[in-house]
């Protein structure tokens, strides 16, 4: 097993009172918690300040904040780290400063956009994983969870483009594990969680085991079936800064910490905005279309070529309004390092500062019908009007998300290929609920069923 080196329990940082998540359970277990923040913050001005006892959580909700927090002033406001690290443990996802510049540097050649065409075939490697698995789906009209569903796609990507290993463990029951240690954030008694109905109850013992299963997941992939001895790998990158003498900080425990970081937040962003998508595509049947006739003109019968990607116009707007709509990540949080004024208010050394970057997104202020699905937003004459730091689906400023983009290629390309061949059929209620943690989920899953085409 691999040593996760953490002095924190399984649970750490999700039930304790002082967790941000305990603190805000009250807000995000209403029946819309986002509706109830967009109330609140055309009540007070995007500013709204809430006062737990000794500590301070202030959600902001305008541009010109996010552009303080994460742009203007970044340096005054650090990353929020309780309940990350026993999942990442000290990658740069839980670091700031001096060492979160350094530890990411040797990653960052990885997601230059010249490195993604080696990545492509590896991609549609895993996309054709997941057409022969629906392909069965569709023969025996079952129901299937299509979160889980994406998360195992996203998973399968990871591996193959960035790791180039097979991917060497079931994906669906590893879901099944992640979401053992996540679920329980939804909750202001981390210990109970609603199953079937019924309170359940959570303990140490099974998030302890969830941890353990997890923190195996980056020596078991390493070990894996090699796909194709390729020399430019994130893997390649992460093992070199690990023998670089000049490096200390970058051990063993670090590569693995990084892969970690790949293989949860990397993947559960794209399988939520693909999942979100092909819901949102389930009740506009003309933009699914339309998806379609985009494939058919740029490569005809035949699977799409790297240098078609860019192409695909439609369908990357499709995905950009899916998170415009149903952004992965609700909310930003940073901790005021230092005193700072904010649109004429206090914002006090050791405040958690949330941007709500789905209030920002569906703000009629910045956003004609904000509640209409409308990919044609983002075509770029009307996106090149948008309000900046309107729109921060992967966040903004220096600690904007390193795998943004490439992620953005893995949901076009998953989108494309799998609606060529299937109609995806949204089997729930109208409209889908939500459920906030710290990424945004459908309350109770996506329940679909696969009908093949013709």
């Amino acid at each position: 097993m691999a040593d996760m080196t953490v002095a924190y329990s399984p649970s750490h940082g999700l039930g304790e009172e002082q967790s941000i998540w305990f603190k805000l359970s009250s807000l995000l277990s209403q029946e819309n918690p986002m509706q109830v923040l967009m109330a609140l913050s055309e009540k007070y001005g995007g500013v709204i300040p809430i006062n737990l006892k000794n500590h301070r959580i202030v959600i902001l909700s305008e541009p010109a904040h996010a552009q303080r927090v994460l742009v203007d002033n970044a340096d005054n406001y650090v990353k929020y780290f309780d309940g990350l690290r026993p999942i990442f443990g000290k990658s740069m996802i839980t670091v700031d400063g001096a060492l979160w510049q350094k530890i990411r540097a040797p990653q960052q050649p990885a997601f230059h956009p010249g490195m993604f065409e080696e990545y492509f075939p590896y991609l549609m490697s895993a996309i054709d994983s997941k057409m022969a698995r629906w392909a069965k789906f569709a023969a025996t009209g079952e129901t299937i969870e299509m979160v889980e569903e994406t998360w195992t796609l996203a998973a399968e990507m990871v591996c193959k483009a960035l790791f180039d290993r097979e991917m060497p463990f079931n994906p669906h029951f590893i879901f099944g594990q992640v979401k053992t240690y996540t679920d329980v954030m939804n909750h202001k008694s981390i210990r109970l969680k609603k199953m079937h109905g019924e309170l359940t109850e959570i303990t140490d013992d099974e998030t302890a085991k969830a941890m353990d299963i997890w923190g195996e997941i980056p020596e078991t992939v390493i070990g894996a079936n090699i796909v194709d001895q390729r020399e430019k790998t994130l893997l390649k990158m992460l093992e070199a800064a690990e023998a670089d003498p000049n490096f200390p900080e970058f051990d063993r425990q670090q590569v693995i910490d990084e892969m970690k970081q790949y293989l949860w937040a990397g993947t559960e962003t794209t399988a939520l905005t693909l999942a979100w998508s092909l819901y949102l595509l389930s009740q506009h049947p003309e933009a699914l279309e339309r998806i379609r006739a985009e494939a058919r003109a740029v490569c005809g019968d035949r699977d799409p070529q790297w240098q078609e990607v860019q192409q695909l116009s439609y369908t990357r707007m499709v995905i950009q309004e899916t998170m415009r709509l149903f952004p992965p990540i609700w909310g930003l949080i940073r901790i005021a390092a230092d005193d700072d004024v904010i649109e004429g208010h206090q914002i006090r050394k050791g405040d958690k500062a949330v941007i709500c970057t789905y209030v920002m997104h569906h703000s009629p202020k910045y956003w004609e019908e904000p509640e209409k699905f409308d990919p044609e937003r983002f075509a770029p004459e009307r996106a090149k009007k948008r309000v900046k730091y309107s729109y921060l689906p992967f966040a903004a400023g220096k600690r904007a998300c390193i795998g943004g983009a490439l992620s953005q290629i893995e949901n076009t390309l998953a989108l494309v290929q799998l609606l060529r061949r299937f109609t995806p059929e949204y089997a729930g209620p109208v409209p889908a609920k939500i459920h906030a943690t710290v990424t945004l989920c459908p309350k109770g899953g996506l329940p679909f069923r696969i009908r093949a085409l013709s």
